[in-house]
């Protein structure tokens, strides 16, 4: 253990504590854990990156951007449904996803600018 982020002695800030545990109570942590857990698959932010570029893509396109099979791809496209991160269409025999709303951006966005800024800082 390193002992330089350890506090030495135990000083609860129990106004700050209450605060935050009220605060956390309000927040539905289980969607936001779905949501960050559908995006830490590397297939699956494959796809999303790509979505954020095209806007929309057919299972197959995003098959042949991951280099996965259609199943795969499928699989990986309806997760990210399922999480609320994609939505899709159909049109004729073709299934097409896109992103569900601007917030998904938004998030992806920050985390690759913050990608960015680690890599120019060396960090």
């Amino acid at each position: 253990m390193n002992l330089q982020d350890v506090c030495e002695i135990t000083c609860v800030h129990s106004e700050k504590v209450e605060r935050a545990k009220r605060k956390a109570a309000q927040l539905d942590t289980g969607r936001a854990v779905r949501i960050y857990k559908a995006l830490a698959d590397e297939t699956r932010l494959k796809i999303v990156c790509a979505l954020f570029e095209e806007g929309e893509l057919c299972v197959c396109d995003a098959a042949a951007i991951t280099g996965t099979t259609t199943a795969t791809a499928s699989h990986h496209l309806r997760l990210l449904k399922n999480s609320g991160l994609a939505k899709f269409r159909k049109e004729g025999k073709l299934v097409y996803y896109s992103l569900d709303d601007e917030h998904v951006l938004q998030q992806i966005r920050i985390a690759f600018v913050h990608q960015e800024e680690m890599s120019i800082h060396g960090s």
